[in-house]
């Protein structure tokens, strides 16, 4: 696999407003001085003992619609089975759609919102996680009952390169303890690891049921084309897709857009 003659860009955007569910794709985004972007995982849904409640724990999730508006100043929020759809204000009614959730999840839940950093799954790399689209485009023919849409929504990351052959995110992460700099437009990043996938991949999207042996099957495949020119250093196994990031000494906000070029400056 060659790495020359590639002009790697940012073709797709896509948040992640409440964690676990639906995301949005969006032309430009901001990226908060605390590394994140705006409005990706700013919410997420907790127990009354603090629990975090996602799809790695309750499959209810999947069976939980969200969308919304252009602001993001509200959401809708549906499940289809029981013909239940609501649209509530993100900032003015949390009661009200903690109370929707309660009565949906069968438990009390609460809304809480970090707007500085969100709630990432990896504190020590917290900024956007990485893909290529002929990533997701190679993992859709190992499976050839799921299309790209679906494997996306599966992997669920937050920026996706074009220009480039698969697995070209894979370059973007060195040694333990070490990172690449690249930089997104006018955002520097660090790459800092390949992405530990859990059991959400494994499942549909939209309903929650297994996908029989997907975990085996990308596991194999992975190892298999793993490019040449990787640092095998952080494989200690095979179950990893995407790259998270991390942004830090960022002095303001600052914007990404589709179409940005990408270029990684210590390689």
């Amino acid at each position: 696999m060659e790495l020359i003659n590639q002009k790697p860009f940012l073709d797709k955007i896509i948040i992640y407003p409440i964690k676990s569910l639906d995301g949005l794709s969006i032309s430009q985004a901001t990226l908060l001085k605390g590394g994140a972007l705006k409005y990706d995982r700013q919410w997420a849904i907790f127990t009354e003992g603090k629990k975090l409640i996602n799809a790695k724990s309750n499959n209810k999730i999947y069976k939980l619609r969200a969308t919304y508006n252009n602001s993001l100043s509200q959401v809708t929020l549906e499940h289809r089975d029981n013909n239940l759809k609501q649209t509530f204000d993100l900032q003015r009614e949390m009661k009200q759609i903690e109370i929707f959730l309660s009565d949906y999840f069968g438990c009390l839940v609460y809304l809480k919102e970090n707007k500085f950093t969100g709630f990432p799954d990896d504190s020590n790399a917290s900024g956007p996680t990485i893909i290529s689209k002929a990533t997701l485009q190679t993992i859709a023919q190992w499976f050839p009952d799921l299309t790209i849409e679906e494997i996306r929504r599966r992997f669920r990351a937050n920026l996706e390169i074009n220009g480039v052959s698969a697995f070209w995110e894979d370059q973007l992460f060195a040694n333990k303890n070490e990172w690449v700099d690249f930089r997104i437009g006018n955002v520097n990043f660090q790459g800092i690891h390949p992405c530990q996938r859990c059991i959400v991949p494994t499942k549909d999207s939209y309903i929650g049921t297994i996908t029989n042996n997907f975990q085996k099957q990308l596991i194999t495949k992975r190892k298999e084309t793993l490019p040449s020119w990787v640092n095998p250093s952080q494989f200690n196994h095979f179950y990893r897709v995407s790259v998270n990031t991390k942004i830090i000494n960022l002095q303001q906000e600052s914007s990404l857009k589709v179409g940005d070029e990408v270029e990684i400056m210590n390689n």
